[in-house]
């Protein structure tokens, strides 16, 4: 009887400390909470009971917490802090495409660890340590720190990777930046020759800079 009234305060204890870290933070990992004293046995308890939500493989968040519009950024950075939103993903983000992509696009180094493809559709684009370094924007979506490159560098990178997004999107990606003033020809210019591709993205960017 002693062990049973002792491990009820403690069992309550753990799922107060969950539910401090989850306001906190927004998505939380399994480690995380686990490194708070939170045990997994405590955590399967709370999502059984509805207390919390499992979002993927050792993730979680409230049940009732706020969805943000960009929801599916913050879960990736969660389990990938390294990645950086890129490509569609971030021409979606910034409002530059009407694209809707089925995956999100993350950049990651060469070596970096890459997720094998489960519930969360992912899209590993590898980049070199200095293009990944370039040019990235920390935006707190839920409470997660979501890393995304910049609108001109994203708009170069798809240059970069046309073969892969679409010429036609990379295209639609730098009508926008200048249309909504989001970038301008000359921080475009100089983020496309840091990727090597000034001479494919000029054309279209004289073209469009001259129809004005």
């Amino acid at each position: 009887m002693l062990r049973a009234f002792v491990s009820v305060p403690q069992l309550r204890s753990q799922r107060q400390i969950a539910h401090t870290l989850l306001e906190a933070r927004g998505i939380v990992r399994l480690v995380e909470l686990r490194s708070a004293g939170v045990t997994a046995a405590t955590v399967s308890r709370m999502e059984r009971a509805g207390e919390v939500m499992r979002l993927a493989r050792g993730l979680y968040q409230l049940p009732n917490a706020p969805l943000d519009a960009a929801h599916s950024l913050a879960e990736v950075a969660k389990r990938l802090p390294k990645g950086i939103v890129c490509l569609v993903s971030a021409l979606a983000f910034h409002g530059l495409t009407d694209q809707l992509p089925k995956k999100i696009w993350l950049a990651i180094g060469k070596k970096d660890w890459a997720p094998k493809p489960d519930s969360m559709p992912i899209r590993v684009i590898r980049f070199t340590e200095g293009l990944l370094a370039e040019s990235v924007e920390t935006h707190v979506i839920e409470g997660v720190p979501v890393k995304v490159f910049g609108v001109a560098k994203t708009v170069a990178d798809c240059f970069r990777h046309r073969s892969k997004v679409g010429l036609s999107v990379a295209v639609e990606g730098l009508q926008e930046a200048l249309r909504q003033r989001k970038a301008t020809p000359a921080e475009i210019a100089r983020q496309a020759e840091h990727g090597g591709v000034s001479t494919v993205i000029r054309p279209y960017l004289e073209a469009l800079t001259t129809n004005g």
